[in-house]
C-alpha cells in the first residue's frame, strides 16, 4: 500500500505556471505507475497524465498535451506535474494516484487532492 500527499496547488492567472508535487510513503514507490487526475465542479474525474514506474511511458489527455509534463523521481518517492500556459478550464481539484497494472489501468491508491484555480 502507498500513501499519497499532493501539494503545490493555488490561485493563478491564465497563462501562468504551477508545479504540483505528490509525495509517496512506502518503500515500493518505484513499482507503481503514477497518474494525475482532476475533477472540476459538476464534472466527472478525468485523467490528466500518467507515467510508468520506470518513466519509460507517459500519457496525456488531449486537453493538456503540450502544456503539462509529468515526471517522477523514484529516489525521492515523488511524482510531479508541471503545468504551463494554464487556462481557466484547468481549474479543478488535482489528485495523485498509484497503480500497478499499466498507465491505462486501475489506480487503487489516491491522495486527498490539491485545488488549482485559474482566473481569467
Amino acid at each position: 500500500q502507498v500513501h499519497l500527499v499532493e501539494s503545490g496547488g493555488g490561485l493563478v492567472q491564465a497563462g501562468a505556471s504551477l508545479r504540483l508535487s505528490c509525495a509517496a510513503s512506502g518503500r515500493s514507490f518505484s513499482r507503481y505507475n503514477m497518474g494525475w487526475f482532476r475533477q472540476a465542479p459538476g464534472k466527472e474525474r478525468e485523467i490528466v497524465a500518467a507515467i510508468s514506474w520506470s518513466s519509460g511511458s507517459t500519457r496525456y489527455s488531449d486537453s493538456v498535451k503540450g502544456r503539462f509534463t509529468i515526471s517522477r523521481d523514484n529516489a525521492k518517492n515523488s511524482v510531479y506535474l508541471q503545468m504551463n500556459s494554464l487556462k481557466p478550464d484547468d481549474t479543478a481539484v488535482y489528485y495523485c494516484a498509484a497503480g500497478m497494472t499499466t498507465i491505462y489501468g486501475d489506480y487503487p491508491y489516491w491522495g486527498q487532492g490539491t485545488q488549482v484555480t485559474v482566473s481569467s
